[in-house]
C-alpha cells in the first residue's frame, strides 16, 4: 500500500495494469484492473474483483467481492455494487466469437445494486434506483424505483 494519504491505495497482491486510478481509490488483494479501465476517486474495490479495459467508473463508487465489470459498462457517481453481482455484456455469447461491439450498460449515480443480483447487457439502471438480491433485470430501470424479482419488476419509488 501506498503511504501518501491521497494516492491510491493498491494491495500488493493485485495486478492493476491501469494509470488512471483516482486518488484515495483503495483497491484489495486478488484485483485485476486492465490497461483501459478508469476508476475515479475515492472508490472501494473490494478483494476479486475484475475490471475489463473498456469500463468507467466514478468516484465514491464502492465494489464489493467477486464482481467482474465487463466491457461496455459504465458506473457513474456514488454507486454501490454488492457482493458477487453479475454483468453481461452480449446476448448471444459464444466462444471464441467476438461481437463487433459489445453492449454499453450504464448504471447511473446513486444507485445500489444486491448481492447477487445480474444485469443484461445494455440496461440503464437509473440514478437512485435500488435492485433487490437475486434480482436479474432484464430491461431499463427508472429514476429512483426499487426493483426485485426474476425477471425484475418495479415496486415503485423508493421512500
Amino acid at each position: 500500500m501506498n503511504s501518501n494519504p491521497s494516492a491510491p491505495r493498491i494491495h500488493t497482491l493485485s495486478d492493476v495494469q491501469s494509470k488512471h486510478i483516482g486518488a484515495g481509490t483503495q483497491i484489495w488483494q486478488f484485483c485485476v484492473v486492465l490497461a483501459g479501465a478508469r476508476i475515479g476517486k475515492d472508490c472501494n474495490l473490494n478483494a476479486q474483483v475484475f475490471v475489463e479495459n473498456d469500463v468507467q467508473v466514478g468516484d465514491r463508487v464502492t465494489v464489493k467481492c467477486g464482481v467482474q465489470l465487463w466491457d461496455g459498462l459504465t458506473v457513474e457517481d456514488d454507486v454501490f455494487i454488492g457482493p458477487n453481482v453479475t454483468f453481461t455484456n452480449d446476448r448471444l455469447p459464444r466462444s471464441k466469437q467476438y461481437p463487433a461491439e459489445f453492449q454499453r450498460t450504464c448504471i447511473k449515480r446513486g444507485a445500489s445494486i444486491g448481492a447477487n443480483a445480474t444485469i443484461l447487457g445494455g440496461v440503464t439502471i437509473g440514478a437512485g434506483a435500488m435492485i433487490g438480491a437475486g434480482s436479474v433485470v432484464t430491461r431499463d430501470v427508472a429514476a429512483g424505483e426499487l426493483w426485485v424479482g426474476n425477471p425484475a419488476r418495479s415496486r415503485g419509488p423508493l421512500a
